[in-house]
């Protein structure tokens, strides 16, 4: 039934649904799994890196975990392609805001801009949805710390502990279980650690199957930092 009506983005089955976007579901669903924990003093940012083969040269940068703004950090779970165009199109939209108003645009503002440009691939003749999920950890005068998700689809949510990607539902029920909103970062790292060692079915997690980055208020009032954080105690401050 579903190759009648999956040959378009455009074309609703009888029952009402878009395989095109579902096809795209099924991309994240078979990533390396992502989470996301709000703290009482900032967003934990913890994503699986998937090592394809010994013999790949193992770089210091980042696969998962990527910089939009210097308040605005996000994890991806799908194909990195697609990824990375829709990231180079956050930190312009993020950069022309900034030029147009004089201040950082607003945790919200950018993940509806976003997530409104991946709705449209979702409704015209010719395009393809985005195989990619985000989940964003920013920071606002207005919102304070936030952490939102959002979909091939276009749609996104707020929320205080999630996860996507491979094991996603396994992940999302150990946070619903384990999180409770007075978690310091040390509490928070834990938990992702163990929430990552349980969905990746591994013994003992390494510096090169995890990596974690943190956003938290600077020393400068009203202004934040974002650091990547190893499984020890060394933290690297970018």
């Amino acid at each position: 039934m579903a190759r009648r009506y999956d040959s378009r983005t455009t074309i609703f089955s009888p029952e009402g649904r878009l395989y095109q976007v579902e096809y795209a579901l099924e991309s994240v669903n078979h990533a390396g799994t992502c989470l996301g924990i709000r703290t009482k003093s900032g967003v934990l940012l913890a994503s699986e890196k998937k090592i394809l083969s010994k013999l790949l040269e193992q770089g210091n940068t980042p696969e998962k975990l990527l910089k939009v703004d210097k308040h605005i950090v996000i994890a991806i779970a799908g194909l990195n392609a697609d990824a990375m165009i829709l990231v180079n199109l956050a930190r312009l939209t993020a950069r022309r805001y900034s030029a147009k108003f004089g201040q950082p645009i607003p945790v919200e503002n950018l993940v509806q801009e976003l997530s409104d440009h991946k709705q449209g691939y979702t409704q015209f003749g010719g395009l393809r949805p985005y195989g990619v999920a985000f989940l964003f950890a920013g920071w606002d005068r207005k919102g304070g710390f936030q952490l939102f998700h959002s979909e091939p689809s276009g749609n996104f949510s707020a929320w205080k502990a999630t996860a996507i990607g491979a094991s996603s539902q396994a992940a999302q029920a150990m946070l619903k279980s384990d999180y409770h909103e007075e978690l310091d970062l040390k509490a928070a790292k834990n938990l992702a650690t163990r929430v990552l060692e349980k969905t990746m079915d591994c013994v003992k997690m390494t510096e090169e199957r995890l990596e974690m980055v943190y956003l938290t208020h600077s020393d400068e009032p009203g202004d934040v930092v974002f650091r990547y954080l190893s499984l020890n105690a060394g933290e690297d401050e970018a």
